[in-house]
């Protein structure tokens, strides 16, 4: 009791509960070197949330490996083993809504998605795609890039919406396409400049910086420009330490 008789309602003595951490679901088909990415970060308390659950359409997929290598529940859902993509994704979704996440991360997820299950998680559904959007949606990017020689090439992280490869772009990374560049080599630098930007963007959505507001992306409250925010490729040069000769 204080001197005037009352109890004191200070909080000095009050240690509050640690927040909650965000939770991320990660879907994927293959390797998973997106997800090792993310795991990474996240293993150095850096990605701004948890992977809850790592999701794959296929059994054998070595990204369910990297997954319990980390002590992240895996579960595969082989889409084989049902008639149709509406039945497949109506499952996906009861999967990962026992996760309960705050955002649903594609990471090599080789299916297209049904309207009902991108209006189910939209705003808080981002893939990440190998070129410089809105150029070379669809597959083959690298080798149509080549083909049209250009002089940059990428990669873009976007909110996932009913169009392909056509949601609103938040983040990409640049590189430039060298006059003896090979698919393999040009595959490898962008593979490279994904690993780097992801864990960023994933970090920044479940900080609440990115937002899908209005049918499009806002970073900090701005509506972000068609191709987002963009890394140049002397700055993705820089962070990833790559020779700087082409």
């Amino acid at each position: 009791m204080s001197e005037t008789g009352y109890t004191s309602d200070t909080l000095q003595d009050f240690t509050p509960e640690p927040a909650e951490a965000r939770r991320v679901v990660v879907l994927i088909s293959g390797n998973g070197s997106n997800l090792q990415a993310l795991i990474d970060e996240q293993q150095h308390d850096r990605l701004g949330g948890e992977i809850v659950a790592v999701i794959s359409n296929q059994a054998d997929a070595y990204g369910l490996k990297r997954a319990q290598e980390a002590g992240i529940d895996a579960v595969a859902l082989p889409h084989r083993e049902y008639d149709s993509r509406e039945a497949y994704d109506g499952a996906l979704i009861k999967v990962i809504e026992r996760h309960e996440p705050d955002l649903v991360v594609l990471a090599g997820f080789m299916r297209i998605l049904t309207p009902r299950f991108v209006q189910r998680f939209l705003g808080r559904l981002i893939n990440i795609h190998p070129s410089l959007l809105p150029a070379y949606q669809g597959l083959h990017t690298h080798a149509r890039a080549l083909a049209d020689g250009v002089a940059e090439h990428g990669c873009s992280v976007h909110f996932v919406t009913e169009e392909l490869d056509g949601g609103p772009v938040l983040l990409q990374a640049a590189v430039e396409v060298a006059e003896d560049e090979s698919e393999d080599s040009l595959k490898e630098k962008v593979h490279a400049r994904e690993h780097l930007i992801y864990p960023i963007a994933v970090k920044w959505c479940l900080e609440g910086r990115l937002q899908f507001r209005d049918g499009g992306a806002r970073f900090d409250g701005t509506p972000l420009p068609e191709q987002g925010l963009r890394m140049s490729h002397a700055d993705a040069t820089e962070e990833l330490d790559e020779d700087r000769e082409l």
